[in-house]
């Protein structure tokens, strides 16, 4: 085959298999770019489109010149790299909803696919590296002189549309809340925030242990008068978020602006994810919704709020949805249940005083440990036997039985709850000699 038909016949083939390979680099963008997985494949798809044709185009036109020159190519420092008209405006506006950052690595993205591809249908041809190396310098050179248009035109365009950090969380907290009505006639602040057919995450997160947090976990989320929300202290909602950004910059949902869509909500980072984080995410608890548009955001947020309580009263860390949780997030979605078993299994103990807080405490220890009696009375710093008879006292007080699965699961299910809402006995026990420990 005559190298100079090589060339154009690759293209060719590309052209003939356009759908699939829109489609591949699609595919592509989504996996490897959170922003672009937000984004409907519908949505991608025209300004995917556009751009290949003007690479395969480019492709082409290099080819033709190639042949008519009698060295066989053109200097590429006097190449022009010209877009198609329009094309930096269809740019333009797809970085109102996505980061300009995001919009140069799809280049890089795009082009690497269409690269393999292209290199495959050459090697079906029996190409040679001297074939495709004046090509790939010609595809690297177009590329960088694309990102150098993008990045001015983009900086250009975007001017005076940012929306200010204070106003931002506004409108994520609103939506969250519930006073957000992204359906309303004439009300376009959340579509200029974002597309809000664009299913999202609501989550809430803290930090694990934060000095000064309430053990019993966040509130959950009730709606309030816009505007009369209670702000977070400096020094703990606004370092919450900090570094709650921070550890969940790469799957954050974006503004129209590239910024990322949080708040804070009683002292806790809130917001909107474009996709589940990877990873154990140890440095945090993370209550997760699941993906809705954004007149589903409310409810799951506050699902999301009740994976997060449950987890932080449970002493876990990571990322949790509520379903994940199982019962310990019914404990906290049915607080009068827990309250009723409150009263019918642990109201004895409240009669004892210290006692009975002392007997809490261990049975509380015994279930934390899986009914391991001696990493159980390591935990309390006691000898196995006197937790052995604490808990016999606990049986005969409360009138239950710990081998019983009926009795308890209404155990579990009781202090559960009063740990959760913050009555329970403390799950830290000091060793003796501190003051705490006393008992």
């Amino acid at each position: 085959m005559e190298s100079s038909t090589k060339v154009p016949e690759a293209v060719a083939a590309l052209h003939a298999g356009f759908d699939a390979l829109s489609d591949d680099v699609i595919a592509g963008l989504r996996a490897q770019l959170p922003s672009y997985a937000a984004l409907s494949a519908d949505r991608l798809r025209p300004r995917v489109a556009a751009a290949l044709r003007n690479g395969l185009t480019l492709v082409q036109r290099w080819s033709d010149e190639a042949r008519r020159s009698p060295r066989g190519a053109t200097s590429g420092g006097d190449r022009t790299y010209e877009l198609p008209a329009g094309h930096l405006d269809e740019v333009t506006t797809l970085a109102g909803s996505l980061p300009v950052e995001d919009i140069i690595s799809a280049y890089r993205i795009g082009s690497e696919i269409v690269w393999r591809r292209f290199g495959e249908e050459m090697a079906a041809r029996h190409a040679t590296a001297e074939d495709l190396l004046p090509i790939a310098e010609t595809l690297r050179a177009w590329a960088n002189a694309t990102t150098l248009r993008i990045v001015r035109s983009c900086g250009t365009g975007n001017r005076g549309r940012t929306m200010t950090d204070r106003g931002r969380a506004a409108l994520v907290r609103a939506l969250l809340l519930g006073e957000a009505r992204p359906d309303a006639p004439g009300d376009g602040s959340v579509d200029d925030a974002y597309d809000g057919s664009v299913l999202r995450t609501p989550f809430r997160a803290r930090l694990p242990h934060l000095p000064g947090a309430d053990a019993s976990g966040p509130a959950l989320p009730t709606a309030h008068p816009a505007g009369r929300h209670s702000p977070a202290p400096a020094d703990s909602g606004d370092a919450v978020l900090a570094h709650v950004v921070e550890l969940l910059r790469p799957w954050l949902a974006l503004d129209a602006t590239g910024r990322p869509l949080v708040t804070t909500v009683d002292g806790d980072a809130a917001g909107l994810l474009a996709g589940r984080p990877d990873g154990l995410c140890r440095g945090l608890v993370v209550g997760l919704g699941t993906p809705v548009p954004a007149s589903g955001i409310a409810a799951e947020f506050t699902h999301a709020t009740q994976a997060l309580r449950a987890a932080v009263g449970s002493g876990l860390t990571g990322v949790h949805t509520r379903e994940e949780l199982g019962l310990r997030a019914t404990v906290v979605a049915l607080p009068a249940v827990g309250e009723a078993l409150v009263r019918l299994r642990l109201a004895p103990l409240a009669e004892r005083g210290e006692e009975g807080a002392q007997l809490a405490e261990a049975a509380a220890a015994y279930l934390r440990q899986g009914m391991r009696l001696e990493a159980a009375a390591r935990l309390l710093y006691v000898h196995p036997n006197t937790l052995r008879n604490r808990l016999r006292r606990f049986e005969e007080c409360t009138g239950t039985n710990l081998r019983d699965p009926a009795d308890l699961a209404e155990i579990w299910w009781a202090l559960t709850h009063q740990r959760i809402h913050g009555t329970a006995p403390d799950d830290a026990p000091q060793p003796p000699g501190n003051a705490k420990a006393a008992t």
